[in-house]
Order: C-alpha cells, then sequence, then structure tokens
C-alpha cells in the first residue's frame, strides 16, 4: 500500500513539475520567423531549444527559479530577457531580433562597446543620420552628444571643422572606419574635409567617451568614435537621390544606386556626391567632390566586401582666425588675413588642394555556431599640396639658383607645401559568443604609414608650372602594431553580474629623415612599447537598470611635430592616462536618465607653455600632473503623447596641477618663465549641454520607418573657454548659446517612389554671436606697442600684449533638403 501511495505521489509530483512550460515565437525586426533560432535558458539549471519552421519555441523547465532566457540567431543580435517560473507555470515570451550582427561587421564591433560594456557611449543610428544630414561634416552631427564641443574654420560647418570631446582635442580622439584607422599616422588628427558627404554612405556610429575599449589605430584619451558602412544588403534594388541648399550659396547634391542582396548573394551599390560653400568668413569657399563604392558576396557562413571611398576638396582656407580686434564689428568679423600677403587684392588661390582615396577589402566566416572569423585590408593614398603667396621673400630660403639670382635678393614667390603618402595595412579578429552575453574577441593589426613631404616654390611674378622649384624635402615611414584580447562574461554566482577585461599592446616605429621647410636636418628613429589594460563590470538586474564601473589605461606617442622639432635630447616622451568610470542607467515607461562620473589622471600630458627647446622651436612640453573630472548625464521624457524632450549635461573639472610658463620678450630677445598652478586646461570648458524638445505632429518616431512630420528645437550651452593653459582672463572665449530649428518629414511609399524625406533646419534661430575656438601667443614689449599696427595684438598690462585669433560661427542661417529613394 505504501509503495502504491509512493509511485501515486511521485508520479504527480512530475507532472506537476512538467507543468512549468516557456514558449513563444522568435521573429526578426521585420516580422519574419526565424527557424532553428536557438533560445537557452540559464539559472537554477540550463536547458535549451530551437525554433520550428514559423519561429516558434517550447521548451519544459524541470526547476522552478529565475532563469535568464537568451534568443540568438546568426547574423542578428542576441536578446536576453529575466523571467521567474514557479510550479505548474505555462510562461510565453516573444523575441523580435536586430540583425545587427552582418557578418561583414565583424571588425566593426571588434572595436565597439557592446550592451553589458562598462563605458560611456553613445548611439546614433541610419534615421538619426537622415533626419540631420545636410552635408555638414561628421563633427556637426556629434556636437549633441554629451561634452561634445565643435568649431568650423569658415563658420558653416562645411570645409575644415574639429571636435573636442571631454575638452581633448582630435589628436587624442581615435576614429575608425568600420574598424580600419582614419587618424592620420603623423598628426593624430583626423581632416573631415577629405571625406566630404561620407555621412551619406554611414549606416551607424558609436562614440565611447575616454579611454573606453581597445582599437586600432592612435591612442584614445577624450573618446573614440567609429563609423560603420557595412549596412545590411537590402532585399530590394534602389536609387536615391539627395539634394539641398542655403544660406552662404551651399549646394550639395548626391545620387546613389543599389541592387539590393541578388540570389546569387552578391550585391553592390555605389554614390557620387558635390558640395559647394562660399562660408560664413571671407572667401572661405569650400569645393567639395566625393564618391562611395561596395561590391560584395555573402552567403549563410561567409561575407566578402570590397569597398573604396575618396574625395577631392579645394578648399580657400581661413585657419588664421579673425584678429581679435575686428571681432565685436559686425563689418570686420568675416575678415579673413589669408592670401593678404599679395599686394591689391587678395591672392585668389590660397587653397588647400587634396585628395584621398580609401580601399577595404573585408572577409568574415562562421566558423561554427559559436565562433566567427574576420580579416581587413586596407589602403589608402592620400596628395595634395597648399598654396600661398608670400611676400619679400629672401630668395636663398627656396633653392633658387645663386648664379641667375643675388643670394640675398628678395621677391614675391608662391609656395605649395606638398604631401604624398600612402597608409596600408591588415586587421584580423577572432569572436566566440557563448550562452547569454558572454563574448570573446581577440585582434590584431598592422600598419604602415609613408610620407613624404616636399615643398616647391616659383616667383609670384612668373608661371608657376614652369619655372617651381623645391625647396625642401623629407620622408617618414611609421610601422603601428597592435593586438589586444577582450572578455565579456557572466558570474556563476551573481547572476546579474557581467565582468570585463581587456588588454592590449601596441608598438610604434617611427623614422624620419630629410629637410625640413626650415632648411634644418632630421634623421631620427623612435621607438614605442604600450600597454594598456582595462578592465570592469556590469550590473543589470533587469532590463530597466543597470550599472557598471571600469577602469582603463590608455597611452600615445608625441605627434610629427613634437618630434621633428626636436632634438633626442629634449624629446618629450609619450602620455599616459588614466580612466575610472562609473555609471548607471535606470528606464521607466516614458522616460530615461543615464549618469557616467569620471576621474581621467594623466601622466606626462603634452601641453603649449611657450617655451622654446634646444633647437629653438616652440613645442608642446610633458607636464607631470593634469586632469579631467567630471559627470555626464543623459536624459530623455516623453511628457505628453506627441511632445518629448531629451538633452545632457557635462560639468567637469580640468586642471594642470603646476606648469611654467615662457613669455617671450621682444626687448631681450629672451624668455621669461612664469609659475602656474592649479590652472583650467585649454578649451576646456566647464559645462556643455545641449537639449532638444521635439513635437511630433504626424506619426511616430519611435516606429521602425519613423513615418511622420517631427519639429525639433535643438539647443546648446557651452561654458568659459580658456585659450591656453594660465588661467588668464585676458585670452578667454566667452560662454556660447544658440538654437537650431529643425523640420523633418518622412513619407515612406508616397506613391511615386518608395521613399520621399524632406528636411528643414534653421541653424542658430536666435542670430547669437558666439566663437568656438581660437588661438593665442603672449609676449612682453616695453619699448613697442604693437596694437595700433597689428588688429590680432591687445594689451594685458605691466608691458604685456598678446596676438589673438579667433574663429566666429556664422549667425542665422538656413539649410533645406530632400530626398528621394526610388
Amino acid at each position: 500500500m505504501r509503495t502504491t501511495f509512493f509511485l501515486f505521489f511521485s508520479f504527480f509530483f512530475l507532472i506537476g513539475n512538467a507543468q512549468i512550460v516557456v514558449s513563444g515565437t522568435v521573429l526578426d525586426d521585420t516580422g519574419e520567423p526565424l527557424p532553428d533560432a536557438t533560445v537557452m535558458l540559464s539559472g537554477p539549471v540550463e536547458v535549451g531549444t530551437a525554433t520550428d519552421g514559423s519561429g516558434a519555441f517550447f521548451v519544459t523547465v524541470p526547476q522552478p527559479g529565475t532563469y535568464r532566457l537568451t534568443a540568438g540567431y546568426v547574423g542578428f543580435l542576441d536578446e536576453v530577457q529575466s523571467i521567474t517560473l514557479v510550479s505548474n507555470q505555462r510562461a510565453e515570451r516573444s523575441f523580435r531580433l536586430r540583425p545587427s550582427n552582418y557578418l561583414s561587421e565583424l571588425i566593426v564591433r571588434a572595436v565597439r562597446a557592446g550592451e553589458t560594456v562598462p563605458f560611456a557611449r553613445a548611439e546614433i543610428d541610419d534615421e538619426d543620420i537622415a533626419e540631420a544630414n545636410l552635408g555638414q561634416d561628421v563633427p556637426f552631427l556629434l556636437r549633441w552628444t554629451p561634452g561634445a564641443v565643435v568649431t568650423s574654420d569658415a563658420g558653416t560647418g562645411i570645409g575644415y571643422t574639429g571636435i573636442r570631446i571631454r575638452g581633448s582635442d582630435p589628436t587624442r580622439i581615435n576614429v575608425t572606419i568600420n574598424g580600419i584607422p582614419l587618424n592620420d599616422a603623423e598628426s593624430q588628427g583626423v581632416f573631415w574635409v577629405n571625406t566630404p558627404d561620407f555621412l551619406s554612405s554611414v549606416s551607424s556610429i558609436q562614440v565611447q567617451r575616454g579611454v573606453g575599449t581597445s582599437t586600432n589605430g592612435a591612442g584614445a584619451f577624450g573618446a573614440s568614435i567609429n563609423l560603420s558602412t557595412m549596412t545590411r544588403p537590402s532585399d530590394k534594388p534602389s536609387i536615391g537621390v539627395q539634394a539641398s541648399a542655403g544660406s552662404f550659396g551651399t549646394l550639395r547634391g548626391n545620387v546613389e544606386a543599389k541592387t539590393g542582396l541578388l540570389k546569387n548573394g552578391w550585391f553592390a551599390e555605389g554614390r557620387l556626391s558635390r558640395i559647394h560653400s562660399d562660408g560664413y568668413i571671407d572667401r572661405a569657399t569650400a569645393d567639395l567632390q566625393s564618391w562611395f563604392g561596395k561590391v560584395g558576396f555573402q552567403s549563410d557562413k561567409q561575407s566578402l566586401t570590397l569597398l573604396g571611398f575618396g574625395g577631392n576638396e579645394v578648399t580657400y582656407q581661413a585657419w588664421n582666425g579673425v584678429p581679435v580686434q575686428y571681432i565685436d564689428d559686425p563689418e570686420l568679423r568675416t575678415f579673413n588675413s589669408v592670401g593678404m600677403e599679395k599686394p591689391g587684392e587678395p591672392y585668389d588661390n590660397e587653397v588647400d588642394n587634396y585628395t584621398q582615396r580609401h580601399a577595404q577589402l573585408h572577409y568574415a566566416n562562421q566558423l561554427s555556431r559559436y565562433w566567427t572569423l574576420g580579416a581587413a585590408a586596407h589602403y589608402t593614398e592620400g596628395f595634395g599640396y597648399f598654396e600661398q603667396y608670400k611676400a619679400d621673400q629672401l630668395l636663398v630660403d627656396y633653392n633658387f639658383p645663386v648664379f641667375t639670382f643675388p643670394p640675398l635678393e628678395r621677391r614675391d614667390v608662391i609656395r605649395r607645401l606638398w604631401l604624398d603618402n600612402d597608409f596600408y595595412g591588415f586587421t584580423a579578429n577572432v569572436e566566440e559568443t557563448g550562452v547569454g552575453k558572454y563574448r570573446f574577441q581577440a585582434g590584431i593589426a598592422a600598419n604602415r604609414y609613408e610620407g613624404d613631404h616636399f615643398g616647391r616654390a616659383a616667383l609670384a611674378s612668373e608661371d608657376y608650372e614652369t619655372t617651381n622649384g623645391q625647396f625642401y624635402q623629407n620622408d617618414a615611414v611609421k610601422d603601428d602594431f597592435n593586438t589586444f584580447a577582450k572578455i565579456n562574461f557572466p558570474f556563476d554566482v551573481f547572476e546579474k553580474w557581467m565582468g570585463y577585461g581587456d588588454l592590449q599592446y601596441r608598438r610604434v616605429n617611427y623614422t624620419f629623415e630629410g629637410q625640413t621647410r626650415e632648411n634644418g636636418f632630421v634623421d631620427q628613429t623612435v621607438n614605442y612599447n604600450f600597454l594598456n589594460p582595462k578592465a570592469g563590470i556590469f550590473f543589470q538586474p533587469d532590463d530597466n537598470f543597470n550599472a557598471y564601473a571600469s577602469f582603463a589605461v590608455g597611452a600615445k606617442e608625441p605627434n610629427r611635430n613634437d618630434l621633428v622639432d626636436s632634438s633626442p635630447e629634449s624629446r618629450p616622451v609619450p602620455e599616459r592616462l588614466f580612466d575610472l568610470e562609473l555609471g548607471f542607467e535606470q528606464r521607466w515607461a516614458n522616460a530615461a536618465l543615464a549618469v557616467n562620473l569620471y576621474n581621467m589622471d594623466y601622466r606626462d600630458q603634452l601641453v603649449v607653455t611657450g617655451e622654446l627647446n634646444d633647437v629653438g622651436e616652440y613645442t608642446r612640453v610633458n607636464v607631470p600632473d593634469s586632469y579631467r573630472r567630471g559627470v555626464e548625464l543623459t536624459a530623455g521624457w516623453q511628457f505628453a503623447p506627441r511632445f518629448d524632450v531629451q538633452g545632457n549635461l557635462a560639468v567637469s573639472q580640468n586642471r594642470v596641477v603646476r606648469f611654467t610658463e615662457f613669455i617671450d620678450d621682444w626687448d631681450t630677445f629672451g624668455q621669461i618663465p612664469v609659475r602656474h598652478e592649479n590652472t583650467p586646461l585649454a578649451l576646456s570648458p566647464a559645462v556643455v549641454t545641449g537639449f532638444e524638445l521635439g513635437y511630433q505632429i504626424l506619426g511616430q518616431r519611435d516606429a521602425v520607418d519613423r513615418t511622420g512630420l517631427r519639429v525639433s528645437l535643438l539647443n546648446k550651452y557651452v561654458g568659459k573657454q580658456y585659450l591656453d593653459n594660465t588661467g588668464n582672463e585676458n585670452t578667454t572665449l566667452d560662454p556660447y548659446f544658440f538654437s537650431d530649428l529643425r523640420v523633418h518629414f518622412d513619407l515612406p511609399k508616397p506613391g511615386f517612389a518608395r521613399r520621399l524625406s524632406a528636411n528643414l533646419l534653421v541653424r542658430n534661430l536666435f542670430d547669437a554671436q558666439f566663437v568656438t575656438n581660437g588661438w593665442t601667443y603672449r609676449f612682453r614689449s616695453e619699448g613697442y606697442d604693437p596694437v595700433n599696427d597689428d588688429p590680432y595684438a591687445r594689451r594685458e598690462g605691466n608691458d604685456v600684449y598678446n596676438l589673438t585669433g579667433l574663429y566666429p560661427q556664422a549667425g542665422r542661417n538656413v539649410l533645406v533638403g530632400l530626398s528621394l529613394v526610388f
């Protein structure tokens, strides 16, 4: 009897537990089923299954508890849900996976931070880009991200532009395109003018602030910016046309064609663009042309993509800035001193004329269910010159034959400063993705830069093309080797916690030799070895909250001018950065808040002090201690059915602990040392904020196709900035605030086309007068007052003066654009 009762009880006990069932569907982002997708539950026990032909799954769970439910499919991002199960429960869950893991994006993913990586980041997708893209450079799209301050030499966002993030200049911001370095190997900056209208081919952008995860190329101090063009091919062919026009003679047009993914797995696309702008600053014109092409093949397990892009820019320079004495004069505010050495009218061809071409070959292979291999080869060719009119020059400095001209004769000359360079190499990485959020990545990259710098000059009175001669030449070769390993893993004991580890080794070899522009000679080789560890933790108790902490070490070598303009005895040492980040993110039904705190301690940061080194050049000098500390807030709130507000605030303290400034004495030709302590870092505002107030007139912005009509008021405030590291109140940029009005209309399938979009952008709506950038040079002169002779000069007091140039931005101006896809 007891045996019968025991068997009866055991049977019903097993039946009761067997009633814990989880079922549901796994679909793609368009609602199509994903057959054979993997569904795993990890918790008290681990069980899994696969979906059937309709994307449905059914799994029996033998034990109650809290589980992590993960759906995955090759070519798509994993989606994770938390679920608590009790006895006799039948639960349903559905998944819609985003096709982010397109195989050719493997190199891109290797340098990006994932969703559970403990670093501050911002994501911009293709729809965000489309709403803002009217032909301006990439920095002007990114200026709404936390801590970002942008500038434009011409004042319009077209031509020479730059971006600072957390106060760090462009040479300290790592930029990659599809995981391939874009930073110039020698100057370490990025010249966005060389890739005009590139946003028209970009599918997504990630900005990691601080040191961030390991990446390829230059060391990242302020941020890493990764642009991806490896969008998943559409299913249908298309032809697109974009056109925009606006103030300052701005015109932009492009045409794009795509085959879509063909039945045999091949696809192709191409774009041609042209942009012209007269600029806000006098003569600051820009004539830009660019192209983009891509052809590739993909199957379930492999993909191969060959892409190329490039452009030519002819830009009249405005890099001297507006003289400080003119900046408040409405008539002289746009004055451009470039080209003014020519008697009479300004020289009409003081331009940058540069061409850059990029080629990338990407290969990816899904080796197994969990392992993927990616590799890429790349080549960049750049060549061009800056042409300049120079008055009253010693001909001997330009190597004109002494038997033709007396050695000390002075004449006006036209010179071209040439660059001819090649950059090539390869990258490769492997990726393992396991259960849940587990991910292991390892990568390697080897790149070589070969640069030829030379100058040619001709008498201004002669035909340049027939009389020019070479007056300097020097060559450089830079090898950059990089390898890293990253791991993102769940803790077995603490199931809501993730760990992160990252170790990078980078070796740089730089050789430069030849004659400089100043008729000096360089012949040096330097080698650097960097080991950069990073680690952190990520805590996510539910889908609505997460928190993280990380510590990262970054290092970067001095740039070309630091090395060429110094001797081995005065050569600066590499900079090093220790970056501690803490943050959390909370989401509600109609609001979200993210907070990030950072402490960035520098060792041997390179700053300008005015000191002359042992070869008589002004170069940057290592200062032992400096830091950036701050908090970044990002928030969004939909406070009414069609109204929302979103924005960010960055508050920081940026200081040099101590350094010595050297002021030139024009009377004695010596230098005067001035000791400073705890002074602000140059061009590092303590407060930067941006926010958008949006009204969705028609449709829904969060819809997949973002159908509708939206009006946005975008606002930006940047606090006071110092032009140097002295904290001198005589050389500051005033705080500024401006607003842009943007109207975006998007209508998929209007009947005569597949998609119609229109943009209206009223920049600087309230016509604010502000300056975003500048330079200054301080000196002492007891016997001569330059203020009346030089509009760049102003008096500080006690026989101390400064020369200062400023970069004002345009007042109220308008851009309109139309985009059609057939």
